[in-house]
């Protein structure tokens, strides 16, 4: 009887503990699912609870999602989260219902994603340096109203072909508003001319000239500079011929619409620094060279170099099936490594040990809006009163004369007007890109002596970033005269909150040839920052000199410049 009591009391105790250790696992069993799906669930825009509950009714989960979605976009301060919230809500069905044993890995990834997704949108949602600096007053000056002796081209109607020539050509050149120029050529691969008197049948080259005034060569802000630019970029090459004139290989390339480009190919790789024993009119010119210097006279607010961009192109296809040059043609081979190269004909580098070549037919080139021709638009060339000797022993009279600038205010044209102070204006451009080989520069000849100076030709800049060429900037020294505009966009661009080097990096970018690699390095970005800075030094010391410094351009404008945000 004793034994059977115990055997019951034993058998009570057993069950009680298998009772509890039951009730013990069923508890931690559901601490750690909520532990779990806590530290699984992703958190969203909507309100905790609907958060941290499985949605497995379809119709309720796409309502949270909207209701969520409307939530975040009522907040303007806020970034665009409707792609994001329905993301996170697919992500919190997989990870809770598990598929596999890397679902975890993936959703982890999908994150990281989403969270790059949100950084790259902010960087475009914030206005850049380069937008902010265009938006400055100082370069949404307004200009006088433009007359029609303003402009360097017009087109030709009814009542401008009245007033010249006889009644014969009146009736053959008299062009109504509605009728249309065809052009009688018939060449094979040329299109049919079909343009209009309304400039939006113009192709962009057209437009281009038709662009031209007495102040400036483009205008920044005319919508037919991006279509410019991805023209000389896209446009399919009808013809390649060399170019007269020059020291170094240039190609003259057309177009199917009668358009025109001056193509410099790569020479030598983009990081390669001239060698400091070559002489300035030694060196080889560099195709990434025009390219910038298109970018940083825009930057300065000159507008003076014709657009330029960069283009790879086949050397095989597009030059040397195409060509018509037969000089040009002989001077193909394929070398030892079977790349495609040429070397044409000119006065340095044009020879077999200096060829161009392709990679094996791929080949980088800056491509420059051509000017409109001299028959139309004629050019006058002006020696630079600050050349160089191009001499290995000999100096200029600006090398030996402290006082040289004395005489040049004495010498038309640069007594009156603002010649002088054009002429310092392209030294400052050529100081910051490094160029030395300004020996003359040119401008209109409709427009005399009123008028900008082109900026042509700017091969041999960038070659150096290591030293700095300060006899570059002696037009500056010696004559103690700036633009006031010219002056207070140098000191925009010197301010830690905008950056000649910052800007300049974020324009190139829009080159084509940036995506292959920079088109400067930043040795030479950084180059620009210290020249800028010593640009300033200059003006400053000229300043402490009680000289008459600022040649004030921006005389009658209410605003007041100075004022220059920190």
């Amino acid at each position: 009887m004793i034994k059977l009591n115990l055997r019951r009391s034993t058998h009570s105790i057993y069950l009680g503990l298998a009772c509890l250790s039951l009730a013990l696992h069923l508890l931690l069993a559901l601490f750690c699912f909520s532990v779990l799906q806590t530290a699984c669930v992703l958190p969203t825009s909507s309100s905790s609870s609907s958060s941290s509950v499985p949605r497995t009714d379809t119709k309720r989960h796409q309502a949270i999602s909207r209701s969520s979605s409307s939530s975040a976009a009522s907040s303007s301060h806020k970034l665009p989260t409707i792609p994001q919230d329905e993301e996170h809500h697919k992500l919190n069905a997989k990870t809770l219902r598990p598929e596999g044993r890397d679902s975890l890995n993936d959703a982890t990834v999908k994150i990281k994603k989403l969270i790059g997704v949100g950084k790259v949108i902010q960087r475009v949602k914030g206005r850049s340096k380069l937008e902010a600096l265009f938006k400055h007053p100082l370069y949404n000056l307004a200009r006088p109203e433009l007359q029609d002796d303003d402009w360097l081209l017009r087109v030709k109607t009814n009542e401008r072909a009245g007033e010249t020539g006889s009644e014969e050509e009146e009736r053959e050149d008299a062009i109504s508003s509605d009728s249309e120029w065809q052009s009688a050529s018939q060449e094979d691969g040329y299109d049919k001319v079909d343009w209009t008197s309304d400039v939006e049948t113009h192709p962009p080259w057209l437009r281009f000239h038709l662009g031209i005034s007495r102040w400036e060569l483009y205008n920044r802000k005319d919508p037919n500079l991006a279509k410019l630019t991805h023209y000389l970029a896209t446009q399919r090459i009808l013809g390649a011929v060399q170019k007269t004139g020059g020291t170094q290989l240039k190609l003259l390339m057309s177009f199917p619409n009668y358009g025109q480009a001056l193509l410099k190919p790569m020479k030598q790789s983009r990081n390669a620094e001239t060698d400091g024993n070559l002489f300035y009119f030694s060196d080889f010119e560099r195709h990434n060279a025009e390219i910038a210097a298109f970018h940083l006279d825009r930057l300065l607010g000159f507008n003076r170099v014709p657009p330029v961009v960069g283009r790879l192109i086949n050397v095989t296809s597009e030059v040397r099936e195409i060509t018509t040059d037969h000089k040009l043609s002989r001077t193909f081979f394929t070398s030892p490594v079977g790349n495609v190269c040429f070397y044409g004909q000119c006065e340095y580098y044009c020879s077999l040990e200096h060829p161009v070549c392709g990679q094996p037919h791929a080949l980088e080139v800056s491509l420059a809006a051509m000017l409109p021709d001299l028959t139309l638009a004629p050019r006058r060339s002006w020696r630079s009163p600050w050349r160089r000797s191009y001499s290995r022993t000999k100096l200029a009279q600006w090398e030996k004369d402290p006082a040289y600038c004395d005489t040049v205010k004495q010498t038309p044209p640069y007594n009156h007007g603002t010649r002088l102070v054009d002429l310092i204006d392209m030294a400052i451009l050529d100081f910051l890109m490094s160029n030395m080989d300004r020996h003359h520069y040119e401008t209109f000849e409709k427009f005399g002596n009123e008028t900008f100076l082109l900026h042509l030709d700017n091969g041999r800049a960038f070659g150096r970033h290591s030293r700095d060429e300060p006899t570059i900037l002696t037009p500056l020294k010696q004559c103690c005269r700036i633009r006031r505009s010219t002056l207070l966009r140098l000191r925009l661009l010197s301010l830690p909150g905008v950056g000649l080097s910052d800007v300049m990096r974020e324009s190139l970018v829009q080159d084509p040839l940036a995506g292959i690699a920079p088109l400067l390095s930043e040795p030479h970005l950084s180059a620009l920052d210290r020249r800028l800075a010593a640009v300033l030094q200059v003006v400053q010391t000229c300043q402490h000199q009680h000289r008459d410094v600022i040649y004030n351009d921006l005389e009658g404008y209410d605003e007041d410049f100075n004022q220059l945000p920190d």
